[in-house]
């Protein structure tokens, strides 16, 4: 454990993770569509050995768009863009399971991974919005527990679609003429409830054997599916007691999956306004918090709350009964309303304050302070069982994560906290992780050989 190294992604948001990043006199919101642009974040990422860009996405318009920038650009193309741009950093890419089908998905990250020599995971979700049901012809979202059964079914069949192609199944016998074994490319025949996958896939294994897996539920039936499949997981912490709490029932639940928990990463979402002195920092995030439009803040607080705000005095405290039943997180969006009454709980914040409080992050952890303060807070977590590492979450880009990289990743190297070269050239060899072995040779031989 004396080597433990921490891990680090940057969490890509088109202008910055502060919904009021777009406005700031240094943003360029018209790169949002310009793939220069994630090639250079990219870029700047890799400079300062960060383990990979995460893209969350959702297939419908999830924010006001009169008030802020939604995602552009699809993640999985994006991130090949960014892949030619780079040699180490890992790509990680939001797909639903409720809105794709098992071999078109499998065969978009089997191709990121072999095009980036091994730097592909996904972010599986199954689609928290029922904005999303009507773009692909349905009248109702499905249900939270339709859409994790669904969901075990979908990444069971993508990893058998992985899996089909041994990873000696390319023989390339020129002089024979035998391109490959075909005793070693296998159907999967995957039949249930919710898909029917025949397989096999139809390219060979990627250099990963399977991308990564990640996943970001923190709901009862999110932490059950994470700690059964998930390799990394995304989560939201205010306070240190909160992760901890989590880490170690994630932890303990891969466990009583017969996983090893080592091989379960958990990162907090981390959003830092960073500034030579505590004073600087504080009136950085003022800055971007007297730039936010209130119209836009109420909306997004109503839906990921699921409570109704627009009727309440700004400068009045937030009523604690507004969040009455929030201990239950039987769903997802449910977790993140946890998270908001827990704030107003502790701080009993006026609606303005809370508006302003979940600005920066929508409910992640919004720190402000010197570079130092930031990497001790890092390390906190990180010694103290809360954390394996963080997604980053600048409040503007590219400059936050510029700060980021250029003043606190230094100093935590110079702890020993992080590496200061990559030792690896997957995104597995970064994160710590085994490359697994296709099911299917160790069920023809059950040495493991």
């Amino acid at each position: 454990m004396t080597n433990r190294q921490l891990n680090l992604n940057a969490f890509i948001y088109p202008t910055g993770h502060h919904e009021a990043s777009w406005r700031h006199p240094d943003s360029t919101p018209e790169r949002i569509y310009d793939v220069r642009y994630y090639q250079d974040l990219a870029r700047t990422a890799e400079a300062a050995k960060l383990d990979a860009a995460f893209f969350a996405d959702g297939p419908a318009l999830r924010t006001e768009v009169e008030y802020r920038p939604d995602y552009g650009l699809e993640p999985i193309t994006t991130l090949v863009a960014m892949a030619t741009a780079t040699t180490h950093l890992g790509l990680i890419a939001t797909a639903s399971t409720t809105y794709y089908e098992p071999y078109n998905l499998a065969r978009l990250f089997s191709s990121l991974d072999h095009i980036s020599g091994g730097r592909a995971a996904w972010n599986i979700v199954t689609t928290a919005t029922d904005a999303a049901a009507a773009n692909f012809g349905l009248t109702d979202h499905p249900d939270v527990q339709q859409r994790y059964a669904r969901a075990r079914e979908f990444v069971d069949a993508a990893v058998k679609l992985w899996d089909s192609w041994e990873d000696d199944a390319v023989v390339i016998d020129k002089a024979a003429g035998v391109y490959a074994d075909p005793s070693k490319i296998h159907r999967i025949d995957v039949e249930g409830e919710y898909l029917s996958v025949r397989g096999p896939f139809n390219s060979a294994r990627s250099p990963q054997g399977r991308p990564v897996l990640v996943q970001a539920g923190s709901s009862n039936d999110g932490r059950d599916f994470a700690a059964q499949y998930a390799e990394a997981i995304f989560t939201a912490h205010q306070r240190i007691e909160d992760a901890q709490a989590f880490y170690g029932d994630i932890k303990s639940r891969a466990t009583d999956f017969g996983r090893n928990p080592e091989h379960v990463k958990i990162l907090p979402g981390l959003s830092p306004f960073i500034g030579a002195t505590e004073a600087q920092a504080q009136d950085l995030h003022r800055e971007f918090n007297e730039l936010t439009i209130v119209e836009y803040g109420l909306g997004q607080l109503s839906k990921m709350g699921r409570i109704d705000v627009t009727e309440l005095d700004l400068d009045a405290p937030v009523p604690a009964e507004l969040f009455a039943g929030s201990g239950d997180i039987t769903d997802n969006n449910n977790s993140r309303r946890l998270v908001f009454a827990k704030i107003v709980e502790r701080e009993q914040p006026t609606l303005r304050q809370l508006l302003h409080k979940l600005a920066g992050a929508r409910g992640h952890n919004v720190v402000a302070g010197t570079a130092v303060q930031i990497a001790d807070t890092i390390e906190q977590w990180f010694r103290g069982g809360a954390a394996d590492g963080f997604n980053i979450m600048p409040p503007q880009y590219p400059q936050g994560l510029e700060a980021f990289t250029s003043s606190v990743v230094p100093i935590l190297q110079e702890r020993g906290l992080f590496r200061t070269e990559y030792t690896g050239t997957t995104l597995r060899d970064h994160y710590g992780l085994p490359r697994p072995a296709s099911q299917y040779a160790r069920a023809l031989d059950p040495a493991g050989v």
